[in-house]
């Protein structure tokens, strides 16, 4: 990303009181964007949205994209050049016990967002933020690609994919390449793999239960140890969204697609191996034990074939995944010993800048 480029443009960032809002939101301020945040309050407490006093700097609205009407006033209000939407329910385990609300967020929120784009105007550039598992997973060993079959076994998978179902027909329908010259806005939908970083608090999420476990002094309980994930640092695949918004905005339709975001295939490991290098970090004697309770069905194998991002958009991952698992540990002693978190949090951004 080029940090010149945000200085003053005017963005609506959707979800940035969650955990990569929140890394996202501390970035746009630092580069100097104008930038507005609609979402519910923090899902989590603590959350890095206060710990690290994201709101200071930005304009935070207190929303939910399921309300059509207050987010087209929103949109009315700021009238933002660039719109990055992250607002989700975000986890697998989630989704099976609150299945209705996953697919009225996932899917009408999305509709709602590029609804109001459409109805407003002035936008020119929209990154809808879906995920990894989007895909029909077929549990092989190769990276998806932009081009294979959308899929989803729980909801909160399905919903993703319904995600990338809406984005591409309002794409189609609305904002053909065609008309570009009329209507001005070009969107694409971006698929990152696992994020982790500091200031994670997601319940259900690996790493969150992982550092939760250490600080009361418990063994960790991990559900599939031979699960395999694409992990990158939080940083990178922000690094490129922002990449992504910059071409969208610049270039247009010849962005206007879909985008895997996700680490090299050497950072492809299983669940076992992420939590014994976490471990080993903290030191201490911390340990993991296999979780034998009963857990729905979650895909074992999930990997990314990046090479279109890394080719068209000249992005790549910077973080490897050894330092971002070692920066989780860092991040967590400093939130531990009552460290101004916001100024740890930004000095990270700024060291990959």
């Amino acid at each position: 990303m080029d940090p010149s480029f945000w200085k003053g443009k005017r963005v609506l960032l959707t979800g940035h009181t969650g955990f990569k809002g929140s890394w996202l939101a501390l970035w746009l301020q630092l580069v100097g964007a104008e930038l507005v945040g609609y979402a519910l309050q923090p899902p989590t407490n603590p959350s890095l949205f206060e710990v690290a006093n994201v709101a200071s700097g930005m304009k935070s609205i207190m929303g939910d994209v399921c309300e059509g009407e207050a987010l087209r006033q929103a949109v009315i209000d700021f009238h933002p050049e660039i719109v990055i939407h992250m607002a989700a329910q975000s986890v697998v385990h989630t989704s099976y016990m609150e299945p209705v609300s996953t697919f009225q967020t996932n899917v009408m929120g999305t509709v709602n967002l590029l609804e109001a784009v459409r109805q407003v105007g002035g936008v020119r550039a929209v990154v809808n933020i879906t995920s990894d598992k989007c895909y029909e997973n077929k549990e092989w060993i190769w990276g998806y690609r932009e081009v294979d079959p959308l899929g989803g076994y729980d909801p909160y998978s399905n919903s993703k994919a319904c995600s990338e179902l809406v984005t591409e027909s309002y794409r189609n329908s609305f904002f053909n390449a065609s008309r570009y010259s009329e209507h001005g806005v070009a969107i694409a939908t971006a698929r990152a793999g696992n994020v982790i970083a500091g200031g994670d608090w997601t319940q259900n999420g690996l790493v969150a239960d992982i550092v939760q476990a250490l600080l009361e002094q418990q063994p960790v309980l991990i559900r599939n140890p031979h699960a395999t994930r694409p992990w990158q640092h939080v940083l990178d695949a922000l690094n490129g969204y922002l990449t992504l918004a910059e071409n969208l905005y610049n270039e247009g339709p010849a962005f206007a697609d879909a985008w895997n975001i996700g680490p090299y295939a050497s950072d492809i490991k299983p669940v076992g191996w992420i939590v014994d290098k976490l471990l080993g970090f903290w030191g201490d004697g911390a340990a993991w034990e296999q979780d034998e309770a009963y857990h729905p069905h979650e895909a074992h194998s999930l990997s990314l074939d990046c090479a279109k991002a890394r080719l068209k958009l000249n992005w790549s991952p910077k973080i490897s995944l050894d330092q971002g698992l070692e920066q989780i540990i860092t991040w967590t002693q400093a939130y531990q010993s009552g460290a101004n978190m916001r100024q740890v949090t930004e000095a990270a951004i700024t060291q990959l800048m």
